[in-house]
């Protein structure tokens, strides 16, 4: 696996697949281990997130995976680009047709579970990954900034304040900070788009 690629795969994973997976369970011992995976800015901070990830009891985190990435009743914070992005909250509106054109481009098609949108936030951190393993620098780059940041850190901001799962809060905490470093290593742009959720 790309060098560069390690860190954001294990946070995909873990904000696309079921804790119910074994391989998702087999990511858990290195969560302590994440500011050792990266040269971070700030380690010490990366390293007290880590240390301190809320670890639940299996029940419980799957319960907590389903409210927030699968659905039951009302989301508290969808995970989907296009629910953030759309003036009316729908999925696959405009934005998941440009993005799937743009994963095409790039030779990119997922079979995703139940027909979702590829919008969704950790499977576009598997895509960009994907991206940086084809050695297709440019665009990775261009899917950070065209397709997620304009509204990734709202969402991961609200799934911060969220109260479902301390265990997904930390994730985005640590996400937040990761695409924060290579935001500022890269000189990205995010593309400015309206939120309409959040």
């Amino acid at each position: 696996m790309h060098h560069q690629a390690v860190l954001p795969r294990i946070l995909g994973a873990l904000f696309y697949y079921s804790p119910e997976r074994p391989e998702v369970r087999a990511l858990f011992p290195c969560l302590p281990t994440l500011a050792d995976i990266y040269p971070w800015r700030d380690r010490e901070r990366i390293e007290a997130l880590c240390a301190s990830w809320p670890q639940p009891d299996d029940e419980t985190l799957v319960w907590q995976f389903s409210v927030l990435f699968e659905g039951q009743g009302k989301m508290p914070v969808p995970p989907w680009g296009s629910v953030w992005l759309e003036r009316d909250n729908l999925m696959m509106g405009e934005t998941t047709a440009d993005y799937r054109a743009f994963l095409r481009a790039q030779g990119i098609t997922f079979d995703a579970r139940e027909s979702e949108p590829e919008d969704q936030f950790g499977l576009m951190l598997l895509a960009y990954c994907t991206l940086l393993e084809t050695e297709k620098s440019a665009a990775a780059s261009r899917l950070l900034e065209a397709h997620l940041l304009p509204w990734g850190f709202g969402y991961l901001e609200l799934l911060q304040r969220c109260d479902v799962s301390p265990f997904y809060a930390r994730l985005a905490a640590v996400t937040t900070c990761y695409l924060q470093e290579i935001q500022q290593q890269q000189g990205l742009q995010p593309a400015a788009r309206r939120l309409y959720f959040g």
